[in-house]
């Protein structure tokens, strides 16, 4: 493991009347670094999305665009599993700042050194750094969310956590629109967030602190006595291999199997919507570079209600169960996916409210997914089980959307694509619905 990464040393105990107030202190605080950090890495994962108009005026296809586009998934995916590993052996506070520090430099060179989108092959290597650079801020947030937050109130903390894919995902829009005003310049979708992303990386710094040993606090298990099944005081223990989380935590959870292949047609459909959708709207539905920001912006926000709910119908009415909330939502996506395809041009307030709509179901299964992930392994496991499923949906899901998507469209135009989003929308509720079924049948065999 890399020196820089170490853990930190657990500290000195704090003395007994002061463990319940640093402890509220510092969980607040923890909280706000991983949300405000892992915004940032939003603010420069999906500029090249709204370039791609920009650069198909520069001579660009689809497909050329779709293959570069795709090496931000390929390193991705990877990287949350890979990385993900390192992050369960690592100093959250470090990984997640230097991830997002490096993610910012890759957009600030692709926007202010012309080389840098003059092919293919130069943006296709320049979003696999990115990506691998991106795979650095999912797993540290949920090795922090784990060490800092207890079983019985993870399910909605995480809910609200995963607010932040749609608060940094949605600014890039207005941002966009911003940079273009300022600069006149489209390269500025790469810089300006690059360099908000440096500020970002270090109030991510700031904020942050591993687990609440290197605060002198005892574990959260602990404090809010709230201890899961086959709980052991090992679950805490720092020294574990890499070979033991994959062989015994990983690889031997069939839950853990199901979800992940489940998360790649999810994955298909958010990104299939997403990262074709400023194209989509400027060619179909012919929206200016305004309002198909604006309508990349309210495509994200608007999955801030919709995740809270997915987290409290799928603790309160659910009591915990991930399955039937997710396919819930997945069908009704599906309709709202079915209302942007076939709504006529000339419409654009229709438009906007199914981009609306699909935003506001599908982060729901995205994040139920992962904190089910989560639910599945011990504390020291997390970050690994994280990326496992993340493994899926990138390489999976993303993967084809970013390649297979470009091309589909350029073949068999966008009817052919809508086909295709159609198509992962069935096969995410069928696949959720048996990972379910099993679940169920485990659960019943347990008792």
């Amino acid at each position: 493991m890399l020196k820089i990464f170490e853990p930190a040393p657990s500290a000195a105990p704090v003395a007994k009347e002061n463990i319940s107030k640093d402890y509220k202190r510092l969980r607040f605080q923890v909280f706000a670094g991983i949300f405000i950090g892992y915004a940032g890495y939003y603010l420069v994962r999906k500029n090249f999305s709204l370039a791609i108009p920009d650069l198909i005026e520069e001579g660009f296809t689809k497909t050329q665009l779709g293959f570069a586009l795709s090496g931000v998934s390929i390193a991705y995916g990877l990287s949350k599993f890979l990385m993900g590993n390192v992050s369960d052996r690592s100093d959250a506070r470090k990984f997640m700042s230097i991830g997002l520090a490096l993610s910012g430099l890759v957009m600030i060179v692709m926007g202010l050194v012309p080389v840098a989108t003059s092919s293919i092959a130069i943006m296709f290597v320049l979003l696999l750094f990115n990506g691998w650079f991106q795979g650095m801020g999912w797993p540290p947030s949920g090795r922090v969310m784990v060490q800092w937050f207890s079983l019985k109130e993870r399910g909605t903390k995480m809910s609200f956590w995963n607010l932040a894919h749609n608060i940094g995902g949605g600014l890039i829009g207005p941002l966009a629109i911003l940079g273009m005003a300022i600069f006149n310049d489209w390269h500025s979708k790469f810089y300006l967030p690059g360099f908000i992303a440096l500020i970002i990386a270090l109030v991510t710094y700031i904020l942050i602190r591993d687990r609440p040993a290197v605060c002198g606090l005892p574990p959260i298990e602990e404090f809010k006595n709230d201890y899961p099944e086959n709980y052991s005081k090992q679950d805490d223990d720092q020294s574990i291999t890499a070979r033991e989380i994959f062989v015994k935590y990983i690889f031997n959870n069939k839950m853990l199997w199901y979800i992940a292949v489940a998360n790649a047609f999810v994955y298909l459909v958010r990104y299939g919507v997403l990262d074709w959708a400023p194209t989509y709207l400027s060619e179909a539905k012919h929206f200016s570079v305004s309002e198909t920001g604006w309508a990349y912006f309210v495509y994200e926000w608007a999955g801030i209600p919709g995740t809270i709910l997915a987290g409290f119908v799928s603790d309160k009415w659910f009591k915990g169960k991930r399955g039937p909330v997710s396919i819930i939502y997945m069908v009704l996506v599906l309709v709202f996916v079915v209302i942007y395809w076939q709504n006529p041009v000339g419409q654009p307030l229709i438009d906007s409210l199914a981009l609306i709509g699909i935003g506001f179901l599908i982060y729901g299964p995205v994040m139920l997914i992962g904190v089910h992930a989560l639910d599945l392994v011990p504390k020291k496991a997390a970050g690994t089980a994280a990326g496992f499923t993340g493994l899926f949906g990138y390489l999976g899901g993303a993967l084809f959307a970013n390649i297979a998507m470009g091309a589909i469209v350029d073949t068999f135009g966008w009817d052919g694509g809508f086909i295709t989003l159609v198509m992962a929308c069935v096969l995410s509720i069928l696949l959720i619905a048996m990972a379910w079924r099993v679940e169920m049948r485990i659960k019943a065999k347990g008792n």
